[in-house]
């Protein structure tokens, strides 16, 4: 059976090949909250354990998103966002 390329490389590789310079490995503590904020440039969170919950509070109809295992959430540039981490914590690879 083929494999897909993706297959082939490690999280911070796959990262690494949509563009990102800046590449690193982040783990939180379960239920960690991070208050609203936002970032200069564009980052992309690749989550390998655990899960996140992220909202955009500045949306005008605000909702959260829950992302798993395997899920990859780009946060534009300058946009304002905030994440709680789930029960089981979180890792995820960063790009920005």
């Amino acid at each position: 059976m083929p494999h897909t390329h993706n297959e082939k490389l490690d999280p911070e590789a796959e990262v690494r090949s949509w563009g990102f310079n800046v590449v690193y490995t982040w783990s939180d503590s379960p239920n960690y909250h991070y208050k609203p904020h936002s970032h200069r440039g564009l980052t992309t969170h690749l989550i390998t354990k655990g899960s996140l919950t992220i909202s955009y509070p500045e949306d005008r109809n605000p909702t959260k998103e829950t992302h798993g295992i395997g899920a990859r959430v780009d946060v534009p540039a300058g946009r304002t966002h905030e994440v709680w981490i789930g029960t089981e914590g979180c890792t995820y690879v960063i790009g920005e």
